[in-house]
C-alpha cells in the first residue's frame, strides 16, 4: 500500500498595504466615495473587508435609505465629518475620531459629508449584499 502524502497547511501571511503603492478607484458602492481596498478580504479568504473611503471632490450623497446584509459593519472616520442617520433615530454628526458600528441589516442613509472625509471601514462577511429601503418619516 503506498505511502498517504500529507496535505501542508499553508502558513498564514501578514498583508500589508502602503499608501504609496495602492490607489483609489471611483467604484465601489456610492459613486460620491472613492475606495482603497486595503487587501483584508483576500488576506481572509472573503471573510472579512476593509477598505479606506474618501469623498470624490464635487460629489455629494443622495441620501437614499438602505441596508445592508452582513453581519458586522463599523466605520471610523479619519479626516472631516458624515451625518448619517439610522431608522428611528434624529440625525449624527460622525468626525475625525467617531467610530459607528452599524447593527445587521439596520436601515440607514448618509445625508451629507465634508469634502475632505475619510474613513476606514471593515465589514464581514467580505462579500454583501445593499437594499434599497423604505422608511416611514
Amino acid at each position: 500500500m503506498p505511502a498517504r502524502k500529507r496535505a501542508v497547511a499553508r502558513k498564514p501571511r501578514p498583508t500589508v498595504s502602503h499608501l504609496a503603492t495602492s490607489k483609489f478607484v471611483q467604484r465601489g458602492l456610492r459613486n460620491y466615495f472613492e475606495y482603497r481596498d486595503l487587501g483584508v478580504s483576500r488576506a481572509s479568504g472573503g471573510k472579512v473587508h476593509t477598505h479606506v473611503i474618501r469623498a470624490r471632490p464635487g460629489k455629494a450623497p443622495h441620501g437614499d435609505w438602505h441596508y445592508h446584509d452582513c453581519q458586522v459593519q463599523f466605520t471610523y472616520v479619519l479626516k472631516g465629518w458624515v451625518k448619517m442617520q439610522y431608522e428611528g433615530q434624529p440625525p449624527i454628526l460622525m468626525k475625525a475620531g467617531s467610530c459607528f458600528f452599524q447593527p445587521p441589516r439596520i436601515r440607514h442613509r448618509e445625508l451629507a459629508h465634508s469634502s475632505d472625509l475619510e474613513m476606514i471601514e471593515v465589514v464581514a462577511p467580505g462579500r454583501f449584499s445593499t437594499y434599497d429601503a423604505k422608511v416611514a418619516e
